[in-house]
């Protein structure tokens, strides 16, 4: 069984995949003082109260955050007698290279979401990610990454207007009902959630005019739900893109040994 882990600027998703499909998926915070036996305990605890059965005999790993890349080898190495492989790192092959800017390191976390948006929606592709950033990946004909768009999350966003603006409360994203807030609340809402439709509608319309192409548009992350009602803004919304970009990455690479 693989051991899927994906590491945010936020949350740290571990998934467990037995070949054929995800058995669990579990978050925790991101926190680059966590020791390995920590997240030992953590999972043993998780699969015991589920009853899962895991012979964890791989592992494979994308991390925006290097700090906690060490405590998560080891956590591999220690507790499932494997090396990781981890995504980025010059031992991890890509079935196309990026096409960027010469010196330029590209995210793991949109290397992996690019080769899963390719396997299952072909080129031509944005994959509109709803993280900590809110980031726009641009894959080409051959599945290639050659660029893309990174903008402040939306969450983010909102801890900022609180924290610049001290008379401004801090209220949970939605939907509301109406743009014209009739309250503090409502009108922080209304603006977050306007404006990132505003800001994912124009971000889109002007790589399709740059590539001069009908390019399919694919989001995830946890709030890429909530931007989807109603608006056509996405030709589908997938859950768990990024881990299924590890399973494949890791199939990849073993394939080629």
């Amino acid at each position: 069984m693989l051991l899927a882990i994906d590491c945010g600027n936020t949350n740290t998703v571990f998934s467990i995949w037995d070949g054929t499909q995800f058995l669990a998926t579990w978050r925790i915070a991101t926190d680059h003082k966590r020791t390995a036996d920590e997240y030992h305990v953590w999972l043993s605890t998780l699969l015991s109260l589920t009853k899962i059965e895991a012979r964890i005999s791989e592992a494979a790993i994308s991390s925006t955050v290097p700090r906690v890349v060490f405590n998560l080898r080891v956590l591999c190495n220690r507790y499932y007698d494997c090396r990781p492989l981890v995504v980025g790192k010059p031992e991890c092959r890509l079935p196309v290279a990026p096409r960027v800017d010469q010196g330029t390191t590209v995210g793991p976390d949109r290397l992996v979401n690019t080769v899963a948006g390719y396997h299952f929606h072909g080129g031509n592709l944005i994959v509109v990610d709803f993280g900590t950033a809110t980031t726009f990946d641009v894959v080409d004909a051959d599945g290639a990454y050659i660029g893309g768009v990174i903008a402040p999350g939306v969450n983010l966003s909102l801890e900022a207007l609180h924290m610049a603006a001290a008379a401004l409360p801090h209220v949970d994203v939605t939907k509301p009902q109406q743009a014209i807030g009739t309250n503090t609340v409502a009108c922080i809402q209304s603006g977050v959630y306007w404006g990132y439709i505003g800001l994912v509608e124009g971000i889109v319309r002007q790589i399709r005019l740059e590539r001069d192409a009908p390019m399919k548009v694919i989001a995830t992350g946890g709030l890429a739900p909530l931007f989807d009602q109603g608006f056509n803004l996405f030709d589908r919304v997938e859950d768990d893109l990024t881990m299924q970009g590890l399973v494949l990455i890791h199939q990849y690479n073993k394939d080629l040994e």
